[in-house]
C-alpha cells in the first residue's frame, strides 16, 4: 500500500490544493524553501534546515507535530524492516526527491513525504498494518475553485464508495462532523466535508441568502465533487444540508448513490417562523453552540450572518405552500434513509414524515432520545447507522 499519487494542479489550483496526502490527522501543506539539486544530501540538508525557517511554524497538524530533525526519522526503519543507510539511517528508497520542495511530517511516528511540481507516489510496501493504519486515518484540508469562488473542503479515508458531508446552517466541516470524520470507516468510504461558500473556511465571499441559494448550495457542492474528480457520491446532510442534499439527489440523480438526511425540513410553515426568530439573537444561545461559532467567524459575522439566514428562510413563506424543495422530492431516485430524532425542538417530526412520504421507497429511522445534534450526541449509533445504510 502506498501514498496515493499527486495530480497536477487543474486550472486556477494550487499545488496544495491538488496534493491530497492521506497522513498524519489534520495537516495543512506548506512547502518549504526549494534547494538546487534533487538527491539525498540536500533532502537531509532540508531537515537540518528546518529549524531556522519559518514555514514550519505553520505547518500546524492536529495531533502530531512536524518533524524538525531528520535524525527523529530512524523510527521508520524499525517500521519498515529496512536496513539503515546514510543521512540519519533513513532507508535509501526514502530519500528520493521528486521535486524541489520537501515537508516533513509525522503521524504516530514520523513520515518522509516529497511534495513538488514532479511529484511521484512514494511506496512503503513493508510497512507494518498499525503504521499503515495511521497512515489512512488522517484528515487533510485543502480549498479549490469552484464556480467563482474557493471551496474548502476537508478529507478522510480510503474507500471506494465517496460520501460528501454537508453541515447545517453557519456549519463547515470541522464544526459539525468531528466524530464522522474521525470514526466512518476509512476502508469503506473516502469522507469529505466541505464548507458552503460564506461558511467556514469557504471565505470570502461573505454567506448571503438569495432565494435560491439551497439549488446554488447544490450546485456547488457537486462540482466540488466533480472536480476533485470523484464518479459517484452519497450524500450526508444535517439540518440545511439535508435541504440542500434533498436538491442534489432531485437535479443530479445519475451522480447520487444514496443519501442519509437528518433534522431537515422542505417547507416552512408559521411554525418554523417562530422556532427561527427565537434563535435570531445569538448572544441568547447556550455557551457550548456559541463559542465554536464564534471561534471560527468572530462575533460580529457570526450575529450578523444568523440575522441574515432568519430573513433568509423566512421568504420561502411567500412562495407557494412555504416550498423550499418539496416540488422536488418526487425527483429523489436514489435509496434515502431519513433519521429524526424525536427531541428535536428545532424541526419537528411532521417534516420527517412528509420527506418519508413522497421520497419513494424511502425509509425512516426514529430516534426516542435524539435532538437536533443526534449526529454528535449519538455518534456512535448514529455512524453504525449511516454505515449500515451506505454498503
Amino acid at each position: 500500500m502506498g501514498i496515493p499519487d499527486y495530480s497536477p494542479p487543474a486550472a486556477g489550483q494550487t499545488t496544495q490544493e491538488a496534493l491530497h496526502l492521506k497522513v498524519g490527522f489534520e495537516i495543512k501543506i506548506f512547502p518549504l524553501e526549494p534547494w538546487d539539486q534533487p538527491h539525498p544530501g540536500n533532502a537531509t540538508k532540508a531537515a537540518e534546515g528546518l529549524g531556522s525557517s519559518s514555514k514550519p511554524a505553520e505547518m500546524q497538524t492536529k495531533g502530531s507535530q512536524v518533524c524538525a530533525d531528520a535524525r527523529r526519522h530512524v523510527s521508520l526503519c524499525e517500521l519498515l524492516h529496512q536496513p539503515a543507510c546514510g543521512h540519519h539511517g533513513l532507508p535509501a528508497h526514502l530519500m528520493r526527491v521528486h521535486g524541489p520542495r520537501l515537508p516533513l511530517i509525522s503521524a504516530s511516528r514520523p513520515v518522509l513525504l516529497m511534495a513538488g511540481p514532479q511529484l511521484g507516489a512514494v511506496a512503503f510496501p513493508h510497512v507494518k498494518t498499525q503504521f499503515r493504519s495511521a497512515i489512512y486515518t488522517s484528515v487533510t484540508s485543502a480549498k479549490v475553485a469552484v464556480n467563482g469562488v474557493h471551496l474548502h473542503y476537508q478529507r478522510t479515508g480510503e474507500g471506494e464508495h465517496t460520501v460528501l458531508l454537508l453541515p447545517g446552517m453557519l456549519g463547515s466541516g470541522e464544526t459539525d462532523f468531528g466524530p464522522q470524520l474521525e470514526n466512518l470507516s476509512k476502508e469503506l468510504f473516502t469522507v469529505v466535508a466541505w464548507d458552503p461558500r460564506g461558511y467556514g473556511h469557504s471565505r470570502p465571499p461573505d454567506r448571503d441568502f438569495p432565494v435560491d441559494f439551497f439549488e446554488r448550495d447544490a450546485k456547488d457542492a457537486v462540482d466540488l465533487m466533480k472536480t476533485l474528480k470523484f464518479q459517484k457520491i452519497s450524500l450526508l446532510g444535517w439540518s440545511d444540508g439535508g435541504i440542500t442534499a434533498l436538491i442534489a439527489a432531485a437535479k443530479y440523480p445519475s451522480y447520487i448513490n444514496k443519501m442519509v438526511i437528518w433534522g431537515a425540513n422542505t417547507y416552512v410553515t408559521d411554525t418554523e417562523v417562530k422556532i427561527y426568530e427565537g434563535i435570531r439573537d445569538v448572544s441568547k444561545w447556550s455557551e457550548r453552540t456559541r463559542k465554536p461559532l464564534e471561534a471560527l467567524y468572530g462575533y460580529d459575522y457570526f450575529a450578523k450572518t444568523c440575522d441574515k439566514w432568519v430573513d433568509g428562510m423566512r421568504q420561502f413563506t411567500h412562495l407557494p405552500d412555504g416550498g423550499i424543495c418539496r416540488h422536488l422530492l418526487p425527483l429523489v431516485q436514489c435509496p434515502t434513509l431519513i433519521v429524526h430524532g424525536e427531541k428535536d425542538v428545532l424541526v419537528p417530526g411532521f417534516h420527517a414524515d412528509f420527506i418519508h412520504k413522497h421520497v419513494r421507497g424511502s425509509r425512516l429511522h426514529l430516534m426516542p432520545e435524539g435532538k437536533h445534534n443526534l449526529h454528535l450526541r449519538f455518534a456512535d449509533e448514529f455512524n453504525k447507522l449511516a454505515e449500515d445504510f451506505l454498503r
